[in-house]
């Protein structure tokens, strides 16, 4: 399938296209496997990935990013995921959310400290707003609890589903510094889980999934953060964490494109290959069905995801398209999943196919950065006037990351 003839798509955003493809064969590709066997961190793959600007693009340069954009950066997340849904894994944590939650509400001296090593992958990130029992209202319904204690806060209580927080030097974290307040008692923090006592992660087993990128259940027993790694002011992390997940679900979304145009792919390729009756399967009629119905759902969700990434980067009201973009894609890529095991049959459960775990990742990225229901609300109480998804825009007072607001920031003080 040729994805090169979508009209916003500049010679620039190719070229990034082509050069992810060439990384992921060169340097992924033929040692993943190794890592997933030994269930080993890929840490070095970070490290090379983040040399070779794979998590960069929606940052200024003046923090280590090439300032490509966020239609960059969805291109380059569906390209990896494309070509190795395992090692995509860690992109969120290096290249959005991590990074994006430290821009919007950190102090110039923490960006500069954090996000460019974060970028570069000489750093490992994570993010941890979720909590058992938590789901889609893991702010107003939070138990973690962070006690300031002199020059330092005491964070107790447990998080679910934080990708990387076995591996991470670096992340954001959200408890409640008043347990009265709702949303509004919730703060955000930078955490280093090596460097401070009370922190434990365990991986949680899950079926399908990457064996070596492992999301953690975390427990917290007065884990220090120092003061002056308070993100924002006390209070503040949902109107940080709100804002971090709207590009974030747009990274997700192009995740779920890349599951869906594997899965489009290896169907296609084994229609071909299979044969029945003298001839190959995808010369019957329910093959053909199924393959049409893939192509035009992989269509309508690569124009709405690279609709609200052009958004983002024109600085436009863009939480609406970002919320259809994400159930859209999500939903595509769980319906090619499902096509391509049907056409794979029985062969569609061995493991020299990658089928079998793709389709558990489509339901990882039905369910990450807010599940589908999460999103039709959103949807829904938009379309009806209820609640305008875009209300907040401009208004957050949050930093722009296409404004480059740092470097204005920093200039001003020296």
């Amino acid at each position: 399938m040729d994805v090169s003839m979508f009209p916003e798509l500049s010679p620039e955003i190719e070229a990034v296209r082509d050069m992810v493809n060439r990384f992921m064969e060169a340097e992924v590709k033929p040692v993943m496997d190794g890592y997933e066997k030994r269930r080993e961190f890929p840490r070095d793959l970070v490290r090379k990935a983040g040399e070779a600007g794979l998590y960069g693009a929606v940052f200024p340069e003046s923090v280590g990013g090439s300032n490509m954009g966020y239609l960059a950066a969805v291109v380059i997340q569906e390209e990896m995921v494309r070509n190795d849904v395992r090692f995509s894994s860690c992109n969120n944590q290096q290249g959005s959310t991590c990074p994006s939650a430290i821009y919007f509400g950190g102090t110039p001296e923490q960006i500069t400290k954090y996000v460019p090593n974060l970028v570069a992958g000489k750093t490992i990130g994570m993010m941890s707003l979720t909590e058992s029992g938590g789901g889609s209202d893991a702010e107003g319904n939070m138990k973690t609890f962070a006690q300031r204690d002199g020059d330092v806060y005491r964070i107790t209580g447990q998080k679910m589903w934080a990708s990387m927080a076995n591996e991470a030097d670096v992340g954001v974290l959200l408890a409640k510094t008043d347990r009265n307040a709702g949303a509004k008692g919730v703060t955000a923090f930078i955490v280093q889980p090596k460097k401070h006592p009370g922190w434990k992660a365990t991986p949680i087993d899950c079926l399908g999934l990457s064996k070596s990128m492992r999301t953690n259940v975390v427990f917290l027993d007065d884990f220090v953060v120092p003061v002056e790694d308070r993100l924002g002011e006390e209070g503040e992390g949902f109107k940080i964490i709100m804002r971090t997940l709207q590009p974030g679900r747009v990274g997700v979304a192009a995740k779920a494109l890349g599951v869906a145009r594997r899965c489009f792919e290896e169907a296609v390729r084994y229609a071909n290959e299979r044969e029945l009756r003298g001839q190959p399967i995808g010369r019957f009629q329910m093959i053909q069905s199924d393959i049409a119905e893939m192509a035009c759902a992989i269509e309508a969700s690569r124009g709405l995801v690279y609709k609200a990434a052009l958004m983002m980067d024109a600085s436009l009201p863009s939480n609406r398209i970002a919320a259809i973009a994400k159930f859209h894609a999500s939903q595509t890529a769980k319906f090619c999943a499902d096509k391509a095991m049907q056409i794979f049959g029985g062969y569609g459960l061995a493991e020299e196919y990658p089928v079998s775990y793709y389709r558990a990742y489509a339901d990882m990225f039905f369910t990450g950065e807010g599940s589908a229901n999460v999103q039709k609300i959103m949807i829904a109480e938009d379309a009806l006037g209820y609640k305008m998804a875009d209300r907040h825009h401009g208004k957050t007072g949050l930093r722009d990351i296409r404004k480059d607001d740092v470097a204005g920031e920093l200039k001003s003080k020296a």
